[in-house]
């Protein structure tokens, strides 16, 4: 009897093991994209206009099931001179960020954000 409970144990320790593994592996394997955009502002536009184009972003994810998060308050922020704001987007993958380009949620969040974007420099990280 003693010899089954050590063998379920064993297993028991093993399963768990075997679990971790797997999801550490999964993380490690992560195929998600981030789309870093830096923006330098038309100077006529006021702080509601960019606000509204900030907030637009934070909408993303539920227009578009590609974009798992978005960030946009500048802890630090060294850029060229002008610019003032990153907005930065986490894809799913690759390909979720390709399938962005032209869709319906960047369209409308372009009639938000195109207005008041004065330039943009953009960079896509995977890992």
């Amino acid at each position: 009897m003693a010899i089954i409970i050590s063998m379920k144990r064993i297993l028991i320790v093993l399963l768990c093991f075997f679990v971790l593994a797997t999801l550490a592996m999964a993380q490690s394997t992560s195929k998600s994209v981030i789309h870093i955009i830096n923006v330098k502002w038309k100077d006529e536009a006021t702080p509601e206009q960019i606000k509204a184009a900030v907030d637009a972003a934070h909408q993303l994810p539920s227009k578009y099931p590609g974009i798992k998060r978005v960030w946009t308050k500048n802890l630090k922020y060294q850029a060229q001179e002008g610019y003032k704001q990153a907005i930065v987007m986490e894809f799913e993958s690759e390909d979720a960020l390709k399938r962005y380009t032209d869709s319906p949620a960047q369209q409308w969040w372009y009639k938000i954000y195109l207005p008041v974007r004065d330039e943009s420099h953009t960079h896509d990280i995977g890992n």
